[in-house]
C-alpha cells in the first residue's frame, strides 16, 4: 500500500473516530447548554412498560393507566363510553356502587376522588391477605418541583383480581 493511501485511510479513521467521540462525549459527560433541550426531551419519553395478567397489582395498574386515558382525552366520543365500560369490567359490583354513591355526594370522580384529571400516576403493590391485595396508587396533578400528589388505597380480590375496595389514603 502506498504511504499516501495509507496516510488517508488513517486520517479519514481519525476524523470518523473523532466526529464519533464529538457526537457522544456530551451525553456520556452530562448535559451542556447545547444538549440540555435534547437531553429534556429524550427525558420525558416513558419507559417502557410490561404486565401480567394474573397480577392483581398490574391490573390496578392497567385501569388507572386506561381509565386516565379515558378521561383526560373527553373531547372523544368513546371517552364517556370507555369509562363506564373499564369501571365495569375492573370494579366489583359492590366497588361500583360505593365509587356512585360517593360521586353523588361529593360530585367528584370516585374513581380519582377528584373533579380533575391527574397528569401521572403510579400503583405499587403494598401487601395482601385474607384473599385481598392492596395497591396505592399515587397520582401526580402537577408538573414541577413541587407536584400536588394524591394517594388511594386499593384493595383487589385475588381470585376474581377485580377492584373491590378503594379510599384516598394519607
Amino acid at each position: 500500500m502506498h504511504a499516501r493511501t495509507r496516510t488517508a485511510l488513517f486520517a479519514a479513521a481519525a476524523i470518523a473516530a473523532t466526529l464519533s467521540l464529538t457526537a457522544i462525549t456530551p451525553a456520556l459527560a452530562g448535559t451542556s447548554a447545547h444538549t440540555t433541550a435534547h437531553t429534556t426531551a429524550v427525558a420525558a419519553v416513558p419507559a417502557p412498560s410490561q404486565g401480567d395478567p394474573r397480577s392483581t397489582t398490574n391490573r390496578v395498574a392497567d385501569f388507572y393507566g386506561a381509565y386516565i386515558d379515558s378521561i383526560w382525552d373527553n373531547e372523544d366520543p368513546a371517552a364517556g363510553a370507555n369509562a363506564k365500560a373499564l369501571r365495569s369490567f375492573y370494579l366489583s359490583a359492590a366497588a361500583q356502587k360505593k365509587v356512585a354513591a360517593f360521586e353523588a355526594k361529593e360530585h367528584a370522580d370516585g374513581i380519582l376522588f377528584a373533579q380533575n384529571v391527574p397528569v401521572k400516576w403510579k400503583v405499587d403493590y403494598t401487601g395482601s391477605g385474607a384473599g385481598h391485595a392492596t395497591s396505592l396508587v399515587t397520582l401526580t396533578w402537577s408538573d414541577g418541583a413541587n407536584p400536588e400528589v394524591t394517594k388511594i388505597k386499593v384493595q383487589s380480590d385475588l381470585q376474581t383480581r377485580k377492584i373491590t375496595d378503594l379510599a384516598a389514603a394519607n
